[in-house]
Order: C-alpha cells, then sequence, then structure tokens
C-alpha cells in the first residue's frame, strides 16, 4: 500500500512525532509513582538515555513505541513506501537499542522495556518486579 499522504503533508505529520512525554510514557509514570515509587527522566549520563530510571532499585525504563523499535506484534508492519530506508532504520534502532541495554547491563541496571501496544502489563510486571525486589532484579 502507498502512502495516502503527499510528502509535505507526511513531513508535517512526521516532524510531530513525540520523543518525550508520550502518551504511553505518561501511563507508565502515572503508575509507578502512585505506587510510590520515585524516579528521574531521561537521564542523559546513562547508555539510551532512558525513559524512566529508579536509582535506588538501578532499573533502567525504556518506554518504546512498536513502529519505531520493531516490536513484532500486531501493531507493527514494515511500510510500504520508501521501503529500504524504513527497513534499515528501524532495523538500526532494534541494534542500538540492544546495545543499550547490554551496556546498562554491564553498568549494573537492570533493563525493562514497555511497549506501546502492552502497557498496562508491561507495568504490572514492572510493578511485580520493584516490590520483589529484596532479591536481584531479573529480567
Amino acid at each position: 500500500m502507498t502512502d495516502v499522504f503527499d510528502g509535505e503533508t507526511r513531513s508535517r505529520i512526521m516532524s510531530a512525532v513525540r520523543s518525550k512525554d508520550t502518551r504511553p510514557e505518561i501511563a507508565v509514570r502515572k503508575a509507578l509513582h502512585a505506587a510510590g515509587y520515585r524516579f528521574r527522566l531521561h537521564r542523559k549520563d546513562l547508555p539510551g538515555r532512558p525513559d524512566i530510571v529508579l536509582p535506588k532499585y538501578r532499573v533502567a525504563v525504556f518506554v518504546n513505541g512498536c513502529f519505531w523499535h520493531g516490536h513484532h506484534c500486531k501493531r507493527f508492519s514494515w511500510p510500504k513506501t520508501n521501503a529500504e530506508f524504513w527497513r534499515e532504520k528501524i532495523t538500526r534502532n532494534m541494534q542500538r537499542d540492544q546495545d543499550d541495554y547490554t551496556r546498562l547491563e554491564h553498568l549494573g541496571w537492570a533493563v525493562h522495556v514497555v511497549w506501546s501496544c502492552c502497557v498496562e502489563r508491561s507495568v504490572g510486571e514492572l510493578l511485580a518486579r520493584l516490590a520483589g525486589k529484596g532479591s536481584p532484579f531479573s529480567m
């Protein structure tokens, strides 16, 4: 299927895509705060600049959009327009994400990824793991 918008309209739409304070990210933050957890946002000194950081628990949380980070769920499909560009971009994003997660783990941080397609379930898993933090946080 080809793009239904002309180039100028598509460019305007894509430039409005947010990288911070997205609805899924805000939902995760509200759930953590309501459960009594305090956190920092977008720590620049950590690999990948995690969306949410819980320093007390050494947990880094990434709230990823299914399209931009290549989550193979029902919401994700490879674009038909400019397919090679998008395949390379999304594949690079996926590789960069894995590299960032590995670097964080080597620094002693636990990584939790919340996908936009399943925020509620992922937040529940995160809260359960934080509640059982007496033992090492394992992902």
